[in-house]
């Protein structure tokens, strides 16, 4: 069984950046692949990025492209999301999840973490 834990979500205004982290524990990090997810008020929970194993594959949606960057440290079994250039509509709850096949399917994730909540003001 896995657990993650995320922090790092917080207030910014418009234009800002933060950087989400996701801490893993009782697995084989490097075994999964890692996405985040993210839900905005009254909304599906949408994919925002996915990292393979290694990171040698990663994903992005088209909405985050070009300013948002997601990593992972193997060695410190951390998955993180850099997020710069920050709109309001990128306002929600961000969730890192673990799956044991590459995939950007939300239901294809195995174990998710409790959520941080990511608030930018315009």
């Amino acid at each position: 069984q896995v657990q993650l834990v995320e922090s790092g979500g917080g207030l910014v205004q418009a234009g800002g950046s933060l950087r989400l982290s996701c801490a893993a524990s009782g697995g084989t990090f490097s075994n999964y692949a890692m996405g985040w997810f993210r839900q905005a008020p009254g909304k599906e929970r949408d994919s925002v990025a996915a990292i393979s194993w290694t990171g040698s594959i990663r994903y992005y949606a088209d909405s985050v492209k070009g300013r948002f960057t997601i990593s992972r440290d193997n060695a410190k079994n951390t998955v993180y999301l850099q997020m710069n250039s920050l709109k309001a509509e990128d306002t929600g709850v961000y969730y890192c999840a673990a799956a044991g096949l590459w995939t950007t399917r939300l239901d294809e994730y195995n174990y998710w973490g409790q959520g941080t909540q990511v608030t930018v003001s315009s």
